[in-house]
C-alpha cells in the first residue's frame, strides 16, 4: 500500500523541484512518504511543526541557505556497508587492478575515485583491497578520492570510526583485526588505510576540478536516482577522467548501455563493468 505524505501537494511539488535542481535526484510521487520520514525530524529540529512550515521558511528565505543544504542531504540515500555486493571487489582483485597495474608500471601511480562514498565503507574497502592483495603498490603513488554531496556523512567518513553493528556488516574478521583498532566500544580505521583515502564534499552536478584524471571510477548506486539526460551528462564527464584502459564500476541495477554507447561492457565473474571504446582522453601519463 502506498504511504502518503502529510505535506501538501504544493509543498511536495516545491521540494521535488528543489531537490532535482540542486542534486538532479528524481523523487517520484510514490516516494512522497520520504518527505515525512526524512524532513519532519529536520523541521522539529529547527523549531517548526511540519514539513509545510519548513517549506514556508525556505520560501521566505533563500534557496542558498544552510537549511536548504540540510534538506538536500536529508533526501539523499546513504545506505552502505563494507564490501557491499562483494562482486565488484572480487573483480577489482582478480582483473581490474591487475590490468591497471600492468598498464601503469612505468608511471607507478594509481588513482581511484569513489563517488557517492557515504560514510566511507566503500572507499575504505577499496583501500583495504589494494593494501591486502597488492603489496607491490606499497612503493607506488596510490590515491583513493572519495566524494559525497552530504557534508555530514563525509565528516563521519573522514573520522573513520564505526560502531560494532557497522563493522559486522560485510567486513571479514581478518580485515577488522588487521586494519582497525578499538576506540572504546567502536572501531577506528588504522592510519595505514586511512591515509590512502581523501574525502571531499562534492555535488556531481557541479565542477569536478578536485577529481582529476582517474584509472578506476566507482560510481555505484548513483545513476539510478537520475533521469536519462542527467545520466548521459555524468557518463560523458566520467569519460573525460578515464583513459581507454581505465574501468568504470556501476551498481548491480545500473548500466551504461543504451545511455552512453561509448562505454563497452566487460563481464568479469558475476558482474559487468565498463571501459571506453571512444575515450575522451589518452592513457594517463602519471601525476
Amino acid at each position: 500500500m502506498e504511504i502518503e505524505s502529510s505535506a501538501s501537494p504544493d509543498s511536495m511539488s516545491f521540494l521535488r523541484e528543489l531537490v532535482y535542481r540542486r542534486s538532479a535526484i528524481v523523487l517520484h510521487p510514490e516516494k512522497a512518504y520520504l518527505f515525512d520520514s526524512r524532513l519532519a525530524p529536520l523541521a522539529r529540529e529547527v523549531g517548526l511543526g511540519s514539513v509545510d512550515e519548513l517549506v514556508g521558511k525556505i520560501r521566505r528565505e533563500d534557496t542558498g541557505t544552510p537549511l536548504v543544504r540540510r534538506v538536500i542531504e536529508a533526501m539523499t540515500t546513504n545506505e552502505t556497508l563494507f564490501f557491499r555486493d562483494l562482486h565488484p571487489f572480487e573483480a577489482l582483485k582478480t582483473r581490474i587492478l591487475p590490468e591497471v597495474i600492468r598498464a601503469r608500471s612505468a608511471q607507478r601511480s594509481l588513482r581511484i575515485w569513489c563517488a557517492a562514498a557515504s560514510t566511507g565503507q566503500e572507499p575504505y574497502s577499496i583501500a583495504m583491497t589494494v593494501r591486502e592483495h597488492f603489496p607491490e603498490l606499497a612503493t607506488w603513488d596510490v590515491k583513493v578520492i572519495a566524494s559525497d554531496i552530504n557534508r555530514t556523512v563525509i565528516e563521519r567518513a573522514r573520522e573513520g570510526v564505526y560502531r560494532q553493528s557497522e563493522v559486522n556488516r560485510g567486513l571479514p574478521t581478518p580485515m577488522l583485526v588487521k586494519y582497525f583498532e578499538r576506540q572504546g566500544a567502536d572501531w577506528g580505521v588504522k592510519p595505514v588505510i586511512k591515509q590512502m583515502v581523501r574525502f571531499i564534499e562534492l555535488n556531481l552536478l557541479e565542477a569536478w576540478t578536485a577529481i582529476g584524471p582517474q584509472d578506476i571510477v566507482f560510481m555505484r548506486n548513483v545513476l539510478l536516482y537520475f533521469d536519462v539526460e542527467t545520466k548521459r551528462r555524468l557518463l560523458a564527464r566520467v569519460r573525460h577522467l578515464l583513459p581507454h584502459d581505465g574501468f568504470l564500476v556501476l551498481g548491480g541495477a545500473e548500466t551504461a548501455s543504451n545511455v552512453d554507447d561509448n562505454f563497452v561492457p566487460v563481464k568479469i565473474g558475476g558482474g559487468v563493468y565498463y571501459q571506453s571504446q571512444s575515450p575522451a582522453r589518452a592513457p594517463r601519463s602519471g601525476g
